[in-house]
């Protein structure tokens, strides 16, 4: 079968290749949700867990669902906590445990426990009102040795027949019409190990789920993409499911995933970088070969007096409207209208972004 080359979905349908922003606590930082859909971002991913905290399930249902609490109306999908798991327990064992049931918390700020099983990660994401669903999946770092590797291969695999059971369970609980069914993604953990890598595939596989996601750090210890190891994973999961390249959002990993085949991807990195005056620029009017992105440092002194826009390349309010020289004043003010006009050119030149993947890709 051939590739995907779209996703149909309850609030709209998402053409690949796809960024979607990290909206982890139901917002991107500094810009609304009709910034967003003006500049024309797809989709959107926020955080279980997070949310999970704050504000809490029950406010968020009582907000009407993650849509209308966060006046987004296109496609959300929501991350199951599982790199929590990694990111909070795994680097720092005081922050919780991992088991066989599920994920047990201890934010710093508080003295109360949260227990994320598989069954409630399905549980949170179908009442928020998700329209992809992801799987509780034990996150490992890529240099983790062989018995980590499979022992959270073992619970990723378990987790996510868990999950698929509940999800089930739920959905035909809720007589679901076909076109308002969420979608149920799996992740492939494995780290660097590629016998465990196909071990999990082949079980996540068999289970069946409507799209697949590379788990665990995708960068080495110097920062380079994991190029082999993601090439391998593409190879495992057949073409016409989509696949999910979870935390990559450098332009140019981006852009290299989708040259193996990886139809999504998501990261706080742009809107991050823009806060910190990074922003992204095209070198060119087209294409994606050579030396075609480069990234500015707003705050460099060259700018001071600069009179062009951020890139002759993008179409984004600050591009049309303001100089490089402006935006670095309202970034030495620390004004909140540079984080909102910053955070817009990057997510605009992630849009970019997709349309240029999609004429080299085919």
């Amino acid at each position: 079968m051939s590739a995907a080359k779209s996703l149909s979905l309850a609030h709209g349908d998402l053409q690949f290749p796809v960024f979607l922003p990290d909206a982890t606590r139901g917002v991107v930082r500094g810009v609304s949700a009709g910034d967003l859909a003006a500049i024309g971002t797809q989709a959107l991913v926020m955080n279980t867990f997070h949310l999970m905290l704050k504000p809490g399930a029950l406010t968020v249902s009582d907000l009407g669902g993650l849509h209308t609490m966060s006046g987004w109306e296109k496609p959300i999908m929501t991350d199951s906590g599982g790199f929590q798991a990694y990111s909070l327990i795994r680097e720092n064992p005081k922050q919780g445990s991992i088991h066989n049931k599920g994920l047990t918390f201890r934010p710093q700020d508080g003295t109360r426990k949260y227990q994320l099983t598989p069954e409630k990660t399905i549980q949170l994401q179908l009442g928020f009102g998700a329209d992809i669903v992801v799987c509780l999946d034990d996150c490992t770092h890529v240099d983790e040795d062989a018995r980590v590797q499979k022992a959270a291969v073992d619970r990723t695999i378990s987790w996510a027949k868990r999950c698929r059971e509940e999800f089930d369970r739920l959905t035909n609980e809720r007589g679901l019409e076909a076109d308002q069914m969420p979608k149920l993604f799996a992740v492939v953990q494995g780290g660097g190990d590629k016998s465990e890598r196909k071990r999990c595939a082949e079980a996540l596989l068999e289970t069946g789920f409507d799209g697949y996601g590379y788990g665990g750090w995708p960068l080495d210890a110097d920062y380079r993409l994991l190029d082999e190891m993601l090439g391998y994973v593409r190879e495992l999961i057949p073409k016409q499911f989509p696949l999910h390249a979870l935390g990559v959002g450098h332009p140019e990993n981006v852009a290299a995933c989708a040259r193996m085949g990886y139809q999504m991807f998501d990261s706080a990195l742009p809107t991050r970088d823009a806060r910190r005056g990074r922003l992204y620029t095209f070198t060119g009017p087209e294409g994606l070969r050579g030396d075609w992105f480069r990234g500015i440092y707003i705050h460099d002194k060259q700018y001071v007096r600069h009179a062009g826009p951020i890139s002759e390349h993008c179409d984004c309010p600050a591009c049309q409207t303001y100089s490089r020289g402006y935006l670095q004043h309202l970034f030495r003010l620390k004004d909140h209208l540079f984080y909102r006009l910053a955070t817009g050119h990057n997510l605009r030149f992630m849009r970019l972004l997709e349309d240029r993947m999609r004429a080299e890709n085919g």
